[in-house]
């Protein structure tokens, strides 16, 4: 079968970007048809300042929003990053065949480093390097699909030339993983800001709606979206970012088209309502999913920890043969 491995970052709460974009897919799809990991990648939230309980709290979460979302252990293996200690071996090694101007030109360093230096400070060094943390993520595991959006295509790359470059040097060891990309909603937008992703890590909450977001606070955030000038319901990404966010929306929650959906619409406020509904609609289940899980902890630890001894015995002989490829002695 094939292997697919994906992750979601404990730096925010998950968001309806998140569910449409990926998450939904992972649940009626990738682990349905596939030998499938998903992990929560809790080293990664470690790249910038960070208040430790929070950083629990949400890995917790989000491991629980992801069997909510309907992510099922009997299908697929759902673990957190750090109870893997394979990651962190592979990333050293992978380090040593990545190069400094690789790691400075993936954007998220770019973009961040130049915020930092413009306030007079310093990102930290892992923000550089954690590319190669996540490509090892993906190679421990002979990943041959990981499922992205357009902003996480980069890192992919990055994991195809570093598995390359390491197969030409020690010996094909690793498998060269493409990336996959999801249709509709794909990429769902700031409800504020409809040419910016809705991203969990944002600080404009108005803006995202949330996977918790109770019922009324969906709705009121959904009717108070940016929508744009004139008054026809047009399906045009370009022109009319923000109609078009809310078209896509409604068509990744009710499975139709959003060009289609335009025609039906005389207003915005029509198609906010609409909308509105369709996203409550939709995280209804999830929520009293999650209710659940959360009054049974031990369930989701044991999920977990299940879930880390699978994906163990399935990195450790990987990482063992690049160990020895790369010249390192067995223990």
């Amino acid at each position: 079968m094939t292997r697919v491995f994906s992750g979601v970052k404990p730096t925010g709460h998950l968001t309806l970007g998140n569910y449409l974009g990926a998450i939904r897919r992972w649940a009626d799809v990738d682990q349905r048809q596939s030998d499938a990991l998903f992990c929560v990648v809790d080293l990664h939230a470690l790249t910038v300042d960070h208040d430790p309980a929070r950083v629990r709290r949400l890995t917790r979460q989000a491991a629980t929003l992801l069997l909510a979302a309907g992510l099922d252990p009997e299908l697929c293996t759902v673990f957190v990053q750090s109870h893997v200690d394979e990651h962190t071996r592979l990333s050293y090694v992978m380090e040593c065949v990545a190069t400094d101007g690789e790691m400075r030109r993936m954007i998220q360093y770019k973009e961040k480093a130049e915020r930092e230096r413009a306030r007079g400070g310093s990102v930290r060094l892992s923000l550089l390097t954690y590319p190669v943390l996540m490509a090892a993520d993906i190679l421990a595991y002979g990943t041959d699909e990981v499922p992205v959006g357009d902003d996480q295509t980069q890192h992919v790359e990055l994991a195809r030339d570093l598995a390359v470059r390491f197969n030409q040097r020690y010996g094909h060891t690793f498998v060269v993983p493409r990336a996959t990309r999801p249709g509709v909603a794909a990429r769902v937008m700031n409800l504020q800001e409809p040419t910016s992703k809705m991203g969990k890590s944002d600080d404009s909450g108005p803006g995202i709606v949330y996977l918790l977001d109770e019922p009324d606070v969906v709705r009121k955030k959904v009717m108070r979206a940016v929508t744009d000038s004139g008054a026809e319901v047009v399906y045009d990404r370009e022109e009319r970012p923000g109609v078009a966010n809310l078209l896509e929306i409604l068509a990744a929650c009710g499975g139709g088209n959003p060009e289609d959906l335009s025609g039906v619409y005389e207003s915005y406020g029509a198609l906010k309502k609409d909308t509105a509904e369709a996203v409550v609609e939709l995280l209804r289940p999830v929520q009293e999913r999650h209710k659940a899980l959360c009054a049974d902890p031990a369930y989701v630890e044991g999920v977990l920890r299940d879930g880390a001894e699978r994906a163990r015995g399935m990195a450790k002989p990987m990482v063992d043969t690049a160990y020895r490829a790369i010249g390192l002695l067995p223990a």
